[in-house]
Order: C-alpha cells, then structure tokens, then sequence
C-alpha cells in the first residue's frame, strides 16, 4: 500500500494530524464503546499515519471529567445530557485547537454524540466547511423525535439548531447550514428523522442509492452538493456502523445491508483526493460487542479507514 501525496488546499506543510482520543461513551447505553480509541492506537495506528508521511501529533486520551449520575438526571428524555455537553464542548475546543494551528484533526470515538463537538471545532475553524456524514443513520433526532434519549442519535440537530433550545447545551452554535451536510449510507432511519431531513431540503444518499449508482457515482454527487467546486473544507464524519456488520461486527448499533469494505475505503480514498479534507472522525468501534476475532477485524478497518482518508492508495 502506498501513500499519494495529494496536496492539501488548506493544510501547510509538513502535514501534521493530531490524534484526538475520546474514550467517551455517554451518549449510549452499551459498555465498551470508550474502549475503540485506545484499540486503534494500540493497534499501531499513530505509526501507520506516520509511514503515510504525516506528522503524527498525540499526547494520549483525553481525561474527561467524570460527572455523576446523580448529578445529570435525565431532562426530557435525553440521557446523561450535562455529561455529553461538557465533554463535547472540552472536545470543540480541542479539535478547534489543533484546526487553528495548522493541523488535521483526527477524532476517534467513542460514540458519535462526539461530533457535536469535533464538527463545532471545525466551524470554529472555517466557516464555510461542508459535513460528510457517513453513517447507518441520520443522527438527527431532536429532543422531540428522540425515543431513546440517546444524544448519538441526535448530534446533527444540534449543529443544525433544530429542536427545542436546552440552556444545557447553550455553548453549541448552529452554524452548520442544512445544504452543507451530505449524508451517505443510511438505511435505519427514523420517521421523525426522515421527516426532518425532508423538511430541512438536506441531501441524503441511502444505501438504495448505492445500490441503484454505485459508490463512485454517490460520492460524486455528494461533493457536486456540498462542495459543488471542491473549493471548501471538508469534514468527514465516519461511524463504522455504516459498513455492514460482516465487514465492522463490533459496534453499538449493527444494521444489515451495510457499505461493504471497498465502498466505505472508497469514500474517504475519493475525499483525500479532493485535497479539501481538514477534519477526519472515526465514530463507534465498540470493542466488547464481539468475539476476539471481530474486534481485531473492526479495529483494523477502523485503522484503514483512516489510512485512506489520509491518502493511502492500493498502487
């Protein structure tokens, strides 16, 4: 495997990631999910970026204040909402950090309430930066449509600004405008979701499409929308549950009908290649959902997933 230097529209050289480890799992009820980070880096993943001619930038997992549940009763129906705020909020501002200095952000999670945090980082950073959500699901449930009070199901409505105000959440900007994030994979969407994303006018590629165009049709049309000149930051947003579970078995959420292994390599090798990347995040590696055999499996396409968007090539 090779690396093809792709020359970056917005990060100076030598190009430096900085490695974000969020072993954070509050925005879901499974154990294990805070695990993922500390498997990927512990299955070489620093170095194999490195081999890519990155600098690699990690000062090891992030210590995030623990909040006791007695602290954080539920409001509404979201669940441990104080503790997801606070850690999402300490993430912005560290993923924002590394944007301001130059730097291409990698945030491993972790669950994917996460990216409330790593995409408000980004918008910090450059404003007119576009969101590739890819993803089983659309993430955009609002305190409203929320059946489970799961945050990880809910991350986009806040970035969107949609749903009833939480004064808990006060610190999260809507900035992101609902014609700059794609989605891409999805196939277990609620009907709350489905109505918001119709309601919005935001651009969603299901697994359907996929089907009916292929991957580098979708991925095309994708960019057409939200980076129609491939002249604005991108931030990719990648929850492994987007591949299907023969391909990724250890995450929280598993749906059948997946990406398989070339599709979702596809995407993020298409991205890099835009040369427009500036925030990657690899979301729900849970290692505890599986037997030995598929954890290593879904950390190592964790680890690749991240390789190829950081410009590995197979020639």
């Amino acid at each position: 495997m090779s690396s093809e230097s792709s020359v970056s529209r917005f990060l100076p050289n030598p190009k430096t990631v900085a490695i974000v480890g969020c072993p954070f799992r509050g925005g879901q009820a499974k154990l294990g999910v805070d695990h993922g980070p500390i498997h990927l880096v512990e299955a070489g993943l620093p170095q194999q970026l490195e081999g890519l001619g990155w600098k690699v930038e990690f000062d090891g997992h992030h210590q995030f204040q623990k909040i006791d549940t007695e602290n954080d009763p539920p409001i509404g129906k979201l669940k441990n909402p104080r503790l997801v705020s606070r850690v999402c909020e300490a993430v912005a501002k560290v993923v924002g950090g590394h944007a301001k200095k130059g730097q291409l952000p990698l945030t491993l999670g972790g669950d994917h309430s996460l990216a409330m945090g790593t995409i408000s980082g980004t918008l910090e950073q450059y404003p007119d930066a576009c969101v590739i959500w890819v993803d089983a699901h659309a993430d955009i449930n609002t305190a409203e449509t929320t059946d489970s009070g799961n945050i990880h199901g809910m991350p986009v409505s806040f970035l969107l600004g949609l749903g009833p105000k939480i004064p808990e959440f006060g610190w999260v900007q809507p900035r992101l405008d609902p014609s700059r994030i794609v989605y891409i994979g999805l196939r277990d969407v609620d009907a709350g979701e489905k109505r918001i994303l119709r309601e919005q006018g935001i651009r969603a590629f299901s697994m359907h499409e996929v089907d009916k165009h292929g991957i580098g049709r979708v991925v095309e049309m994708a960019l057409d929308h939200v980076n129609p000149r491939r002249d604005r930051p991108v931030h990719l947003s990648f929850d492994v549950d987007a591949l299907d579970p023969s391909v990724a078995p250890s995450t929280g959420t598993p749906v059948r009908g997946g990406l398989t292994f070339r599709e979702g390599h596809y995407i993020c090798e298409a991205i890099y290649e835009t040369g427009c990347l500036v925030a990657l995040d690899i979301m729900e590696v849970n290692p505890s959902l599986a037997e030995p055999e598929e954890v290593k499996q879904t950390v190592a396409v964790g680890c690749s997933l991240a390789r190829s968007a950081l410009g590995e090539t197979l020639l």
